[in-house]
């Protein structure tokens, strides 16, 4: 008679950013009986955690000391850096550090490095599905790091969504290039067809619904055309997250000797809602498509859009 095997306990977490994103993550890794420190530079934000069996930390050091494993969700490269340096003191030889964040190949490459001199392990793993995602435990999940790494911390990511391995670390940054690339591009073609069907006497709604099921379809279609009609611009996705996604794009594309001229065309219409709309969702590309087309306006609803500050 074989003995059964001994369940394997669940590591230990630490996550380090409780912002629009990083809340429903967190939230999803309690829900799934995983021990989580939680951190934000925001306390506040943190305690918002307690109730669903959070542990809250005052310190990123502090939050990390007895984690297996660290997640890392926050704004951009340098902030990762700066919170991962406060936490290093408190990082043990071992613990495997997950940035979840969007920064640039390079940042992810000179963490990795970093970590790896105190024998950290890193694995860079950005997403994609903004807050629906975050919630839905959907988002895709480009990771960059070892096999053996990855597979320590695949359990883990499955919580929150559909982790693939694309390469070493820094890979997970490119991964996320390419689809931020895609993205943005096709938000700023949905808005522009839209705008047509309205310039052009068709109800554009009912254009959206006739064009949907063929080679046109995708989920930019169904989900960021209904806000463009509806006007709702109120933020999962933000537009200085995209801006600063598009222009990490061309930085990557300088760096590989390329040239994306549709890409620079989208990374300008997105600068020119950073003066006035930077935290709205990245549909309101329509705004700026509207901007340079004097007199047009998809619909008649009123614009949603977040207070600025």
């Amino acid at each position: 008679m074989t003995q059964s095997a001994v369940p394997q306990a669940k590591p230990t977490i630490a996550f380090l950013g409780i912002g629009l994103m990083g809340k429903p993550m967190a939230t999803r890794l309690l829900q799934a009986g995983y021990a989580v420190t939680v951190w934000n530079r925001t306390r506040a934000k943190s305690e918002e955690l307690l109730a669903s069996g959070a542990q809250v930390a005052d310190q990123p050091a502090e939050a990390v000391r007895q984690a297996d494993i660290v997640i890392t969700m926050l704004e951009a490269g340098p902030v990762v850096a700066q919170v991962v340096n406060a936490a290093l003191t408190g990082l043990r030889t071992g613990t495997l550090l997950i940035d979840m964040s969007s920064t640039r190949q390079s940042e992810a490459q000179d963490m990795h490095a970093l970590l790896a001199a105190s024998g950290v392990r890193f694995i860079d793993a950005p997403v994609s599905g903004g807050v629906v995602g975050a919630q839905a435990g959907t988002l895709a999940i480009m990771a960059g790091g070892s096999a053996d790494d990855f597979a320590d911390a695949e359990a883990v990511l499955r919580v929150m969504g559909r982790p693939t391995l694309v390469g070493p670390a820094g890979c997970g940054q490119i991964a996320k290039l390419c689809n931020q690339l895609i993205v943005g591009g096709t938000l700023n073609i949905v808005a522009e067809a839209l705008l047509l069907a309205q310039a052009g006497g068709a109800d554009p709604a009912a254009v959206r619904t006739a064009i949907r099921g063929g080679f046109a379809e995708s989920r930019i279609l169904e989900v960021h055309g209904q806000r463009m009609l509806e006007r709702n611009f109120m933020p999962g996705g933000q537009v200085m997250s995209q801006h600063k996604d598009l222009e990490n794009v061309l930085i990557a594309a300088g760096n590989a000797g390329l040239r994306l001229p549709v890409t620079e065309l989208v990374t300008r219409h997105y600068q020119s809602l950073m003066p006035v709309a930077p935290r709205a969702d990245q549909c309101a590309v329509l705004l700026a498509l509207e901007k340079e087309n004097e007199g047009l306006r998809l619909g008649t609803a009123p614009d949603q859009l977040p207070a600025q500050g």
